[in-house]
């Protein structure tokens, strides 16, 4: 008979949890899951990023999804105490969307209803409106003084320049071939121009922004692109690194012992030699973990083996690859 405990608020059977004496707890997501203060970069990482700062070149990060190249812009920043900003790269980015966005449609649309009004006595329409800079111009602009370009920046921004910033451009595989060749001078040179008002912009010396950029290698990046940036691809990390990433990510409760922590990265470890289509990489084990010391599940213990195998569902994320390693379960 399995130990269903720890799996009694969902029932599925229409009964509501008041009648059951039973209560949802509250959610709140670990501060630690977030907690740049609690990133580990293994020592080929901090060479590598200290060889972008001497350089003053991007750093190009690869490996695994999960792997943690997102978050080492957050671990940097905090370290230095600097403003981190992001950019999400997507099919459709353009060099251009790094820096800033012109909405044509919204500025369209408020000249044809300002002509359909009149016009008359209205404050005449600023396209600098229709303008919104995104990460790698707002860090450009940031390094500036507030005098000079805080009416271009939001309010929460306007009064805090010049300072450093940390930029974020995450998978930029994902974007189109074209816009890391096009990218090249902007990045280099760390300027930019705005087409619409003609205005262009160079980062402060001094206040030059950290650029980091993340590629899960979907496709091959120019060689012209490459050459401008430092590279350092994350391996994944062994046993003692795991051990390590884990308890420093998630406070585990005094019920789930180190021999229970062990025991579950070896099992993770198992999982990841299988033959799967996806593996599990370091975000989805301590996900899986946290599950584990949520419910007090030892997996080296037998008699829990059909609670355990309810908990994979965290750890890997596709229906082939669930059943496999539900049945590879020892």
């Amino acid at each position: 008979m399995t130990d269903r405990t720890n799996f009694h608020l969902y029932e599925g059977r229409g009964e509501k949890l008041a009648a059951r004496n039973v209560e949802l707890p509250p959610y709140a997501r670990p501060e630690s899951l977030d907690d740049p203060a609690a990133y580990v970069a293994d020592e080929g990482l901090r060479h590598a990023v200290n060889v972008a700062l001497a350089l003053g070149d991007p750093l190009l990060l690869t490996g695994e999804a999960g792997c943690g190249k997102t978050q080492l812009a957050a671990s940097i920043a905090h370290e230095f105490g600097l403003q981190r900003l992001v950019f999400n790269a997507k099919s459709t980015s353009t060099a251009r969307d790094l820096f800033y966005r012109y909405d044509s449609l919204r500025h369209f649309h408020d000249i044809q209803v300002r002509k359909a009004e009149g016009g008359a006595g209205s404050k005449p329409i600023d396209i600098q409106d229709y303008i919104d800079f995104e990460a790698l111009g707002l860090a450009v602009l940031l390094s500036k003084p507030s005098a000079e370009v805080g009416h271009l920046l939001n309010e929460d921004l306007a009064r805090v320049g010049p300072i450093r910033s940390v930029v974020l451009i995450d998978e930029i595989d994902k974007a189109p071939r074209d816009l890391p060749n096009d990218l090249l001078n902007e990045i280099e040179g760390m300027e930019f121009t705005v087409r619409e008002t003609g205005q262009r912009f160079a980062a402060t010396d001094g206040y030059r922004p950290i650029v980091i950029l993340t590629s899960n290698s979907e496709k091959n990046l120019p060689d012209a692109f490459l050459r401008r940036c430092v590279f350092y691809h994350i391996d994944f990390p062994k046993t003692e690194r795991l051990r390590e990433i884990v308890t420093r990510r998630v406070a585990l409760s005094n019920g789930f012992t180190p021999a229970m922590l062990d025991a579950a990265i070896a099992r993770f470890e198992e999982v990841r030699q299988m033959r799967l289509k996806k593996k599990p990489a370091t975000a989805e084990l301590i996900a899986w973990i946290r599950v584990l010391d949520r419910l007090k599940l030892d997996v080296s213990d037998p008699g829990k083996a059909e609670a355990i195998a309810f908990t994979y569902a965290a750890l890997v994320k596709n229906g082939e690859d669930l059943d496999a390693v539900r049945g590879n379960q020892s």
